[in-house]
């Protein structure tokens, strides 16, 4: 077997746990308390409850999900296509294949376990559902594929009128999920706990992508530049880069160091540019990820990703 086709097996493996993943958010959180957090998922939730649980919420999802598809494919790719078909059939059969023994498991255990679990608590409910939710779809969208949804229909719209941003059309689509659902089921409450889960759950993704290893990026301007290089590079043992700089109003040419450090050494490096030159331009810019000697090794990211 060669290594690609290993990999191939790999991201499709890494696909269906997922899948699992969301399918558990669901069925243990989100769709026996009516909380539908956009997408086709929530639209699929109410649709589920206003039909009276005729047609299963996975079943719907898939409906849902083939005119876009259809839609899509030429725009994303046949690969891409292939993944995301892939993880939105997946989804679908696993939501309709566990939801009652996720029943089951909340009346006849959990509740035994926990009498309070009787009486659900939706927000908490809604936190929890949202941070798993997110989990399942970053490690989906993380292998190049995605389970169809407002995003995708968010991409369609954008390319047939790219009057407004891609974000801008997810908020609305969601947004409109949302105000379905608060009518259907005639709560604001349960529209607002359930935008609490959206929330989170795009939170969520966006942690798991881009990593959970913060940092700041400084861009410090000083006409004792050299001094503070030497102070950084001894006494908080960080690299640090010269970038050639003018002053526009003054018209001299400057040095701008560049130094990327954790978050504990912030106070330090403060106190060291604050010593060297109380006048210095100091500029802190949130780093999500950072990769290299001194952070995380670039070797074991590759391998993760």
């Amino acid at each position: 077997m060669t290594k690609a086709f290993k990999g191939v097996w790999r991201s499709y493996g890494v696909i269906a746990l997922g899948c699992l993943v969301v399918a558990i958010s669901m069925n243990l959180f989100l769709i026996p308390y009516k909380l539908a957090p956009g997408g086709i998922s929530g639209l699929a939730t109410v649709i589920y409850y206003v039909t009276n649980g005729k047609i299963p919420v996975g079943t719907l999802m898939l409906i849902f999900n083939i005119p876009l598809f259809l839609s899509g494919y030429k725009s994303r790719g046949r690969a891409f296509f292939i993944r995301s078909l892939y993880g939105a059939v997946l989804l679908s059969l696993m939501v309709d294949g566990t939801y009652h023994f996720f029943q089951r498991l909340i009346n006849e255990y959990l509740i035994m376990f926990d009498e309070s679990m009787a009486v659900p608590d939706l927000l908490l409910n809604g936190i929890v559902g949202g941070l798993i939710m997110g989990f399942g779809l970053g490690i989906i969208l993380k292998e190049n594929a995605t389970t169809g949804g407002t995003d995708l229909a968010a991409a369609i719209l954008k390319k047939l009128s790219p009057r407004f941003s891609f974000g801008q059309y997810l908020m609305f689509l969601d947004g409109l999920v949302l105000l379905f659902a608060m009518i259907a089921f005639r709560s604001v409450k349960l529209g607002l706990y359930a935008a609490i889960s959206l929330y989170i759950s795009s939170k969520t993704i966006d942690t798991y992508l881009e990593g959970l290893n913060f940092a700041k990026s400084l861009l410090i301007i000083s006409d004792k530049s050299d001094e503070i290089a030497r102070r950084l590079l001894y006494d908080v043992d960080r690299g640090v880069t010269g970038l050639k700089g003018m002053g526009m109003y003054s018209g001299r040419d400057k040095t701008v160091l560049l130094c990327v450090v954790k978050r504990e050494e912030i106070p330090m490096v403060k106190g060291i540019v604050k010593d060297c030159d109380s006048n210095a331009f100091v500029l802190l810019i949130d780093v999500r990820e950072v990769l290299g000697e001194g952070f995380l090794p670039l070797t074991s990211h590759e391998e993760h990703s």
